[in-house]
């Protein structure tokens, strides 16, 4: 019964794409969301502006407390805090929520970016209060993360996870953020999809640069990973108060 609710929402939802609208049903309502994509814009400006250099970490909210990527992601957000960087994460369970355990675990900032979604979603409890935040807008909430992060660390995820991954590679492959880290966590996992990058996406279809896979880096174990954003920043003579 539960699925027959969800397709017929859906189907309306569809059908509702398709319905004729008078142009001044159309004006009102978009010239209104304008006003809401500001406020959420302006709102996460003002809270993350004063935050301090962090490391944003993806991965999957379905990821549960037992699971060793859960563990791996508090102990990686727990070693990063302790180099001096605070934590934002997508604010809800699984990856995200042992994110932020690990940051408070470690006396660091906890940063909580939270979606309103019908399922999966929702604040976990080791967010710091005031750097906690919530968006309705995908495409908002994907600025915070890229804007105020010296560095990415991406772990296993779905959907979601890889979307946030391709758009901090995109932007950095643009020029239109710094060459900041990206470390993807678990070479099992990403493997496959390294291998389909290197192969299809450059050798056969020459669609990126060699270079290209140079802009991210595969860490096997938290110690690696944590190790590669610091060298990254002594690299260039920046520590984390900058």
């Amino acid at each position: 019964m539960e699925n027959e609710d969800k397709k017929k929402i859906e189907d309306k939802r569809i059908k509702d794409k398709f319905a004729e609208k008078q142009w001044n049903e159309i004006k009102s309502k978009d010239s209104w969301a304008v006003f809401k994509i500001m406020s959420e814009f302006v709102n996460g400006f003002e809270t993350l502006a004063k935050i301090g250099p962090c490391v944003s970490i993806f991965g999957s909210a379905r990821t549960k407390p037992d699971h060793k990527y859960y563990k791996i992601a508090d102990e990686l957000a727990f070693k990063i805090c302790k180099k001096g960087y605070g934590i934002i994460s997508g604010g809800g369970p699984g990856i995200m929520e042992a994110s932020n355990k690990g940051a408070k675990r470690a006396g660091g900032k906890s940063v909580g970016l939270n979606i309103d979604l019908p399922f999966e979603q929702s604040n976990n409890p080791y967010i710091d209060k005031d750097k906690s935040l919530q968006f309705d807008y995908f495409f908002v909430r994907k600025v915070m993360f890229v804007k105020y992060a010296q560095g990415f660390v991406v772990l296993p995820g779905g959907f979601g996870t890889l979307d946030e991954f391709f758009e901090s590679l995109t932007l950095i492959q643009t020029h239109k953020i710094g060459k900041f880290p990206i470390v993807l966590m678990s070479k099992s996992f990403w493997g496959g999809l390294i291998g389909w990058m290197e192969d299809v996406l450059l050798k056969t279809n020459n669609n990126i640069n060699k270079e290209d896979l140079e802009l991210f880096y595969l860490a096997d174990t938290v110690d690696e990973a944590v190790e590669y954003i610091d060298n990254f920043y002594k690299k260039y003579t920046l520590k984390p108060n900058f």
